[in-house]
């Protein structure tokens, strides 16, 4: 199911929302009441199109909620009778923080081992089997047919965190399973982020109050979202599907230009719409979440890009990989390294291909160049900076969208040297009127309004009635297009 499905906007969310509404106002104890109901609505979620997967997350959830308790139980207890010369004199301090500490990483170990032996049957074992058959150049292994848990990699990743949190003592473990399994399933950001940290949510799932204004705000920032996956990022998908689909001997630089652009576009439409929407159906019933994009294509650098572009997975990534690995703590030489790690794992998280292991490399190797020698020239030229910035981003994105690396090359050439190749298909067969005036559109909104418009004007803007109007106008053509159109992809169910 997804969040621009008929279903979903006239069936489920009506249905759980006010199913939700009428248990919070019925019960005693409302809070428990409404994670027990939302539980269920998530799990029913989940398994509207894989009924049988949805044990997979039943299974992470368990794993993970009983390996916080026992790394909570872990924790060494406290001797407040004793002062620090005692306890060393009674071998208190050390034996008993010794085996504490011992059995947190038992725990954490089996937690983190167990979601990521999930993560990578399901998502790698083809990539990894196909990988060792070629290094052999016959078939060693049979390559498995797995179907891919929608959501995989994010409600893992959730899990991972919760954890090693608990572990580090940073937030509490839950007691009750719960408030773990709805931290984990909770149908907002199931199968498509933002990735949340437990401790930023788990007093909400404790206690939370809905309330009219937050109902508004939730409904304006989903229909925001709606709009944009639906009425932006579904019509330029179709414009770069009808290019992808041409023979590639037939893709001209143009039709190659064309289709990396609208992608761009597409792939930041479609999952700031997600994001959005996830961010105001989260309001919606009691839970703030982060933001999570930023206006990535007003970036002046690859790296300043990273810090607006899904930002809870660089956030992911930075605190539980690159942190933990030295940081920049370590001298130059190992602070790059740390980078390459983290952007390879970041292309290999979005995909089991070599496509998205070189999209994560091209990114990595200019965020380390411009740690190298760029910084300063791009802070001081900054429209070069967004040239520069825009123009990494855009190649990259041809690997992540051309499906294997040798179309993603050959796209590539045929753009960086388009004096080579005429044009041999007329735009007009991919370029519709309504394409460009929504290519138009894209690009006012991808941070051109934003930086037009006065700031006192978008506050006086926000929660009012001309935005009001808007936002229903805006609902309205949504549901049009969805009721018409069959096309409604979402790119990050993937991942």
């Amino acid at each position: 199911m997804v969040f621009s499905s008929s279903i979903f906007l006239l069936l489920f969310l009506p249905a759980v929302y006010l199913l939700n509404l009428i248990i919070t106002k019925l019960s005693k104890n409302r809070t428990a009441a409404s994670n027990v109901f939302l539980l269920l609505a998530s799990l029913v979620f989940y398994a509207w199109g894989e009924p049988v997967l949805v044990l997979l997350m039943i299974g992470s959830i368990v794993l993970n909620w009983f390996c916080g308790l026992m790394i909570s139980r872990a924790q060494p207890p406290v001797v407040p009778a004793l002062t620090a010369d005692q306890k060393a004199a009674h071998g208190l301090a050390s034996s008993v923080s010794h085996s504490g500490s011992t059995l947190r990483r038992f725990w954490l170990a089996v937690a983190v081992v167990g979601d990521l032996a999930m993560l990578g049957y399901f998502k790698y074992a083809g990539f990894l089997t196909k990988t060792l058959n070629g290094l052999f150049g016959r078939e060693i292994l049979s390559v498995p047919e797995i179907a891919l848990p929608i959501g995989i990699s994010f409600f893992t990743f959730q899990a991972i965190s919760y954890v090693v949190d608990v572990c580090r003592g940073t937030t509490e473990a839950s007691k009750n399973p719960i408030n773990t399994a709805l931290y984990i399933s909770f149908f907002p950001q199931l199968i498509a982020g933002p990735i949340v940290k437990y401790r930023d949510v788990n007093r909400q799932i404790e206690s939370r109050t809905l309330t009219p204004v937050r109902l508004a705000d939730g409904f304006r920032r989903f229909t925001y979202g709606l709009g944009k996956k639906v009425l932006i990022a579904n019509v330029l998908g179709l414009c770069v599907d009808k290019i992808y689909s041409y023979n590639i001997g037939v893709i001209d630089p143009l039709a190659a230009w064309i289709a990396a652009i609208a992608y761009a576009f597409q792939i930041y439409y479609d999952f700031s719409g997600y994001s959005d929407m996830a961010i105001g159906l989260g309001k919606m019933f009691g839970f703030d979440y982060l933001e999570n994009f930023n206006y990535p294509y007003l970036s002046k650098s690859v790296g300043e890009f990273w810090r607006r572009w899904h930002i809870s997975l660089g956030a992911w990534f930075r605190e539980y990989v690159y942190i933990p690995l030295g940081g920049n703590r370590k001298g130059r030489f190992r602070t790059y390294v740390n980078l390459g790690i983290v952007f390879l794992l970041t292309g290999l998280w979005h995909g089991a291909d070599v496509s998205f292991i070189l999209w994560g490399a091209w990114h990595g190797f200019f965020v380390i160049i411009e740690r190298l020698c760029l910084r300063k020239f791009l802070d001081k030229h900054r429209i070069l900076g967004w040239v520069y910035c825009c123009l990494v981003v855009l190649l990259g994105w041809v690997f992540f969208r051309a499906g294997d690396t040798m179309t993603g090359i050959t796209l590539l050439v045929r753009m960086i040297r388009p004096w080579h190749y005429q044009i041999a298909i007329n735009w007009k067969e991919y370029l519709e009127p309504k394409t460009i005036a929504v290519f138009a559109a894209a690009v006012l909104g991808a941070g051109v309004l934003k930086q037009l418009v006065p700031d006192r004007f978008q506050r006086k803007w926000l929660g009012s009635m001309p935005e009001a109007v808007f936002c229903v106008i805006l609902l309205v053509l949504s549901l049009a297009a969805i009721a018409g159109d069959t096309y409604n992809p979402f790119i990050y169910f993937q991942f």
